[in-house]
């Protein structure tokens, strides 16, 4: 499908820093689009083609409207620190403040959202209408800034599109893979949350910011609030201790004949010591994701701007392992030479 894009264009990332905000700076940059990359003062930012750092907290609208102007687009990409507290104050906080210079723009906000809005009770099968009945506060949050979202568009002053994806990882640290999987995989050892068997969707974040810049192009074709669905893969625990268990062969880590040794987490632990550490209190909430099959259809995107983005699992798999340090850079085939350490921001 013929894509399109406004001349000139142009889009604004807050939270440039972090995991999907560096992989949305990479994505737009190379698609020839000017980036204005939101970072907070102090902050450093590297030199890169088409890449204006804008040093700003994400409250300052005045500040980031004058640096963006002519902005098209405004891509959400902030993000609280896992813990319940910080995400009842941060998450209306940050939304507020991406709706702000979105509306001082005029421009379109999109926003990368999670499936937490449908709750343990969740169907197999996610699709864009799916009833959302979220089971946890990180779900209702994220519904209510959905929500907030949509009610800015009322009045005609900003678009939105919301991209939903599964498990995120690539990009830096900062997701299951990093925290737990792959902590051991130079000792042989694999952790996985939940039971192998269970299908879940995982969204390689290159690969989803490849698709924020297909959608960006054609934002004056949507309506004033749309839902799309990001595809991703479809994997088991299964699947991920095959695919690892070749890169422990490839590395030495194990010998051609052995197997990587799987282990649960504990989540009976992690819910007692979640009583002194809020995040593994917030982590345990979560739970039903490994429990839960389930799967994002991707067919109003698709529609949209054909087929998306999509790395082989086995490449973006080692493409994610060499941003975490495990592997050389040079030894993953098609792996993109630039690479922006996602960091919180």
């Amino acid at each position: 499908m013929t894509q399109s894009r406004p001349p000139n264009p142009s889009v604004l990332i807050l939270g440039a820093r972090g995991r999907f905000g560096s992989a949305a700076v990479r994505a737009f940059a190379q698609a020839g689009w000017q980036v204005h990359a939101q970072l907070r003062p102090g902050a450093v930012g590297p030199s890169l083609a088409g890449v204006q750092w804008v040093h700003a907290e994400p409250q300052d609208t005045a500040t980031l409207a004058r640096a963006a102007r002519g902005t098209t687009v405004v891509v959400q990409a902030l993000s609280p620190v896992y813990t319940h507290r910080a995400w009842r104050t941060d998450v209306p906080r940050l939304t507020s403040a991406a709706i702000a210079v979105t509306r001082e723009l005029g421009a379109t906000l999109m926003l990368p959202a999670s499936v937490y809005n449908f709750g343990s009770s969740m169907p197999p099968r996610l699709l864009e209408d799916t009833p959302q009945r979220p089971s946890t506060l990180k779900g209702r949050l994220r519904l209510a800034s959905e929500e907030q979202i949509l009610q800015a568009t009322h009045d005609g002053r900003m678009k939105a599109v919301v991209i939903r994806g599964g498990d995120f990882f690539g990009s830096g640290q900062g997701s299951w893979l990093d925290q737990a999987m792959v902590k051991d995989l130079p000792r042989g050892k694999l952790t996985y949350p939940g039971p192998l068997h269970v299908p879940t969707t995982w969204a390689y974040l290159p690969d989803m910011a490849r698709s924020f810049v297909q959608v960006a192009g054609r934002c004056d074709a949507l309506p004033a609030f749309e839902t799309f669905h990001f595809g991703g893969y479809h994997l088991t625990g299964q699947d991920w201790a095959l695919a690892l268990t070749d890169v422990a062969r490839e590395q030495g880590w194990l010998a051609p004949q052995d197997r990587l040794q799987v282990s649960s987490v504990s989540w009976p632990l992690f819910r007692a010591l979640g009583l002194f550490v809020p995040m593994l209190a917030a982590l345990s909430e979560m739970r039903y994701l490994w429990t839960t099959p389930y799967q994002l259809v991707n067919t109003r995107m698709a529609a949209l701007v054909g087929p998306e983005p999509h790395t082989p699992f086995p490449q973006a798999l080692r493409a994610a392992l060499a941003d975490l340090g495990l592997l050389q850079r040079g030894a993953v085939p098609g792996a993109p030479a630039l690479r922006l350490d996602g960091v919180a921001s």
